[in-house]
């Protein structure tokens, strides 16, 4: 299942001219973090700013029966070129919420109507669970932020039983004051469709939201993200949404409609399609998501 599910729309192509465009965005934007960067392929890097999970993927467990109260925070940063900045990262999904149905079932206000709480998120043929992929890609993405001085909180870090819904994942950024919060996924599309996207939060207005004010940055940092995203991975944008460019605009996700500070989901391939799924359970891999991820933020945040 795809975070608060939706129809895939119809593919379409030019993926390669996409990707040459996102990555000549990151190379030419005032600030872009590429400043003596590597390209996609590139290790050494990403090696040395290995993450604190570097597991081979396996199936989910159920988490710990006693809920945090809280979002989760590493220790204190050093001090570095976002020092000052905090980062919300929201992994998407838990690992526990295929235990906890009746939970996650439940209605919830997200602005435009209401949805459920949570979904248990798709998973690979294989059985690699979205919620583990995004688990361990947003630790990483932890790592590399903090490495920068970034203050940075995670929404849940497999430390509750299910959740949180998507209106308090809305609430935990907004709480922080954070200045990006960043939503990581992985899609659940058909066999064929390929490669990553970042969904940007529409103009919605009424029934508790509001997010005139967040839509113009938080398409920036959607930008920057998605441009250096393909720079480090080397994957090419969607081929089945956002008409080629990585990018897609949505009013009926929560964790968009009710956030007050700029936020994007990313997309970072489709597990369901043989091909992306095998990048998705890569470790090396996933750390090149996460540095691509990181690179963006930091370029957005530096800018």
């Amino acid at each position: 299942m795809r975070h608060e599910d939706f129809p895939p729309p119809t593919p379409r192509r030019g993926p390669v001219l996409a990707a040459a465009v996102l990555a000549g965005v990151c190379l030419t934007a005032a600030g872009c973090a590429g400043d003596g960067g590597q390209g996609p392929g590139a290790g050494p890097e990403s090696a040395s700013r290995s993450a604190a999970s570097t597991s081979s993927p396996r199936q989910s467990s159920a988490p710990a029966a006693t809920p945090s109260p809280g979002p989760t925070s590493a220790k204190p940063a050093p001090r570095g070129p976002l020092t000052g900045r905090t980062v919300v990262i929201d992994p998407g999904h838990n690992p526990g919420n295929r235990d906890h149905t009746r939970e996650i079932n439940s209605q919830v206000d997200i602005g435009t109507g209401h949805k459920e709480c949570d979904t248990t998120g798709t998973a690979t043929d294989a059985g690699y669970a979205e919620a583990e992929f995004t688990l361990d890609v947003s630790r990483r993405l932890r790592t590399l932020l903090e490495e920068q001085g970034a203050k940075v909180v995670l929404t849940q870090d497999g430390d509750r039983p299910y959740g949180p819904c998507v209106d308090e994942r809305a609430r935990i950024g907004n709480k922080e004051r954070a200045d990006a919060v960043v939503s990581v996924h992985a899609d659940g599309s058909a066999t064929g469709n390929r490669g990553f996207h970042v969904i940007l939060p529409a103009a919605v207005n009424g029934d508790g939201a509001d997010t005139a004010k967040i839509v113009a940055p938080s398409r920036e940092l959607g930008v920057r993200i998605a441009g250096n995203f393909v720079r480090v991975t080397g994957s090419a944008p969607s081929n089945y949404i956002g008409d080629n460019t990585g990018l897609d605009t949505r009013d009926d996700l929560g964790g968009l409609n009710l956030s007050t500070v700029p936020k994007v989901f990313i997309e970072c391939g489709n597990m369901r399609d043989p091909k992306d799924a095998a990048l998705l359970t890569s470790s090396g891999w996933r750390q090149k998501a996460a540095l691509g991820i990181a690179e963006g933020i930091g370029s957005y945040l530096k800018r």
